[in-house]
């Protein structure tokens, strides 16, 4: 709090905290998610094929976080959708992106400058998503923590949650794509803000709204400027990701060698197996070596009984 007041960034904070995301911010979320939607393999075959499925996908990835959220709190899932201004808005960058003549619109959104300024720009609405999301949560459950923190988390990366769902939508199937199997970054920097909010809003972390918000929101902006500006999608949680992994649930297991002789098993079978087809190869040929000598020897006896009887004739 100290260095905040040294900073003098409590004017800044309080900016932030009242600035309105409609309609710049929003229109930057809805081009870069639409644009993320264009980016996917085989999304330009579909939005040729059926562009009513392209549609719906792109909406899903501008307004998951609050259909998965509404869900989650039992409200009705279209409610996002009620919003005609919002959709109408998003309808029209879809069109813009995907059927716009020459690509014009995704070719100046995708040059590094402007990519630059419009995810900076959705790094402040997740902050809002999040925020919004712990708050709704916080509002009707005071006590439970661990409700607020899926809200918020939901709100701020549904469109990534819904991945498997918008990826139907298109006609496509890839259950090891899960978000909760692989966390993307953008997932995991949305998980750990809305604990900070679930925490500062339980009074558990002593920090100001603003204050956090502002803190939260440099830090996405700048990590994710630094992953653009390197061409690096390395989490910088990755570290400490690895630490904790190896330390929680890397160590040994009691199970560990029952593990191990189930996998040795099949080994052991697949040599043993080996081993007699070896041995029974080589017995075969054996046998069938001294066969042909006793037939050998046969017809050198009758080739000699023959001789003799000539002789005797």
């Amino acid at each position: 709090m100290d260095l905040i007041r040294v900073l003098n960034v409590d004017a800044l904070s309080h900016g932030l905290a009242n600035l309105s995301m409609f309609p710049y911010f929003d229109v930057a979320h809805y081009v870069m998610s639409v644009m993320a939607l264009r980016e996917q393999p085989g999304a330009l075959d579909v939005s040729r094929r059926s562009p009513f499925a392209c549609w719906f996908s792109s909406m899903l990835f501008c307004f998951g976080g609050a259909v998965l959220s509404g869900m989650m709190m039992a409200e009705p899932p279209v409610a996002p959708l009620s919003n005609s201004t919002n959709v109408l808005l998003a309808s029209i960058i879809w069109y813009l992106v995907f059927y716009c003549p020459q690509d014009l619109v995704y070719c100046c959104a995708a040059l590094l400058p402007l990519r630059l300024v419009l995810s900076g720009m959705k790094e402040v609405t997740r902050t809002w998503k999040v925020l919004g999301g712990v708050t709704q949560a916080h509002g009707k459950y005071k006590d439970s923590l661990l409700v607020m923190i899926a809200i918020g988390w939901a709100k701020g990366a549904g469109g990534g949650l819904m991945s498997n769902f918008e990826q139907l939508v298109r006609g496509v199937w890839k259950p090891e794509t899960n978000e909760l199997l692989k966390m993307s970054y953008p997932t995991k920097i949305t998980l750990i803000g809305a604990v900070l909010f679930a925490l500062q809003q339980t009074n558990y972390l002593p920090l100001q709204k603003h204050h956090l918000m502002l803190i939260y929101t440099i830090f996405t902006v700048v990590n994710k400027s630094r992953m653009l500006l390197t061409g690096s999608s390395t989490s910088p949680f990755a570290v400490i990701e690895s630490a904790v992994y190896k330390t929680l649930f890397a160590s040994s297991s009691p199970y560990a060698a029952l593990v191990s002789e189930t996998e040795k098993t099949p080994a052991d079978d697949c040599t043993t197996a080996e081993k007699t087809s070896v041995a029974t190869t080589k017995e075969s040929s054996e046998n069938g070596t001294a066969g042909r000598r006793s037939l050998k020897a046969k017809e050198q006896a009758e080739e000699a009984d023959t001789r003799n009887c000539k002789k005797s004739n």
